[in-house]
């Protein structure tokens, strides 16, 4: 999730362990706690772009870095703070919830998260956007009502669980919605008597009403998508996979990386005379609505002999833009 979600759930955990001691301090720290497994992020000024993202959400968000940073880091706020009635062991519970629950709520996300690291096993439910205003606003106003209510008292702690509480019901309401949408997609395939291999379906940006699909066709893939407001049939569009004018491109170590880190859902394609690698699992932007461009693509260059990738984003123009077309799908075809 993004950093300001994360924060808010860190604090108001932060909370929940020693609010009641240490009053805004706790969410203090549990903001803290909550923001730093993203410290990943700065593996890109150190690395390639390919290893940096191999690294995202690998190790410091496992459980093996909670068990082991907590007690670290406790130790450390321990000599700091120099509180006996919270202790060593009362930081290092916060620490450990502060950094757990963040790779948690990235399980849902579509990038997720390797929790089981180093274990190759990727958690991600593909049940909320990585910004979702449904999940982080109502949390927020919560954590905010808390700070200004006196520590130790029941008020304070009510708002804080509600906000938990809204937030994870949340979490669960978007794994029903998930299954919905899942169901109507499938549902469409069979109707139009289409054969696939494989299906992935995800939310479209800051909201869990419309749901984009990935389907795996044979020679192409097809992307569609369905809103709960809907009152047309679902559709599709079809895009070569283009293997055979990739393959020698695709076999080299490089790019099967990032097959890998893709989970196979990809497009590997020469765009003005340069090869564009597309990850299909973040799904189109439409900033041109006659030329739709992958949120995730990456440029690839051959250079004595190792290939290198560099990111290519969209260029967003006007972000109203893009948020009206969005808003318009979200409201039914």
């Amino acid at each position: 999730m993004d950093s300001l979600t994360q924060i808010v759930l860190g604090a108001a955990v932060g909370e929940a362990v020693l609010g009641k001691k240490v009053g805004n301090r706790a969410m203090l720290w549990g903001a803290i706690a909550g923001t730093i497994p993203d410290l990943d992020t700065f593996a890109r000024l150190l690395t390639d772009t390919i290893t940096a993202t191999e690294m995202h959400r690998g190790f410091s968000h496992s459980i093996i870095f909670s068990v082991l940073m907590a007690p670290l880091l406790g130790w450390l706020v321990h000599r700091i703070k120099k509180r006996p009635d919270v202790g060593w062991k009362g930081w290092s519970t916060l620490f450990f919830w502060g950094l757990f629950t963040h790779p948690l709520l990235d399980a849902f996300t579509t990038w997720g998260t390797q929790l089981f690291w180093p274990f190759d096993v990727r958690l991600a439910f593909n049940t909320i956007f990585v910004i979702d205003p449904l999940y982080t606003v109502p949390f927020l106003v919560c954590l905010v009502i808390a700070a200004f209510k006196k520590k130790g008292t029941f008020s304070r702690k009510r708002i804080n669980n509600l906000g938990m509480y809204l937030s994870s019901g949340y979490m669960v309401i978007t794994l029903l919605l998930k299954w919905g949408a899942h169901t109507k997609i499938t549902e469409a395939l069979e109707e139009q008597n289409i054969t696939y291999s494989k299906m992935s379906t995800r939310p479209a940006p800051m909201n869990t009403i419309l749901w984009n699909a990935n389907v795996d066709a044979g020679d192409t893939y097809l992307i569609g998508d369905y809103s709960f407001f809907d009152s047309q049939p679902v559709t599709f569009t079809a895009y070569p996979k283009k293997r055979e004018a990739s393959q020698q491109l695709a076999v080299t170590d490089e790019v099967q990386r990032l097959i890998n880190i893709s989970e196979g859902w990809y497009i590997l394609e020469q765009e003005n005379e340069q090869w564009i690698y597309n990850d299909l699992r973040f799904g189109l932007i439409s900033i041109d609505p006659e030329n739709p461009q992958f949120v995730f693509r990456y440029v690839l260059e051959e250079k004595e002999g190792v290939i290198t990738a560099t990111e290519d984003r969209p260029e967003m123009g006007s972000i109203s833009v893009v948020l009206k077309a969005l808003w318009g799908r979200v409201m039914g075809n």
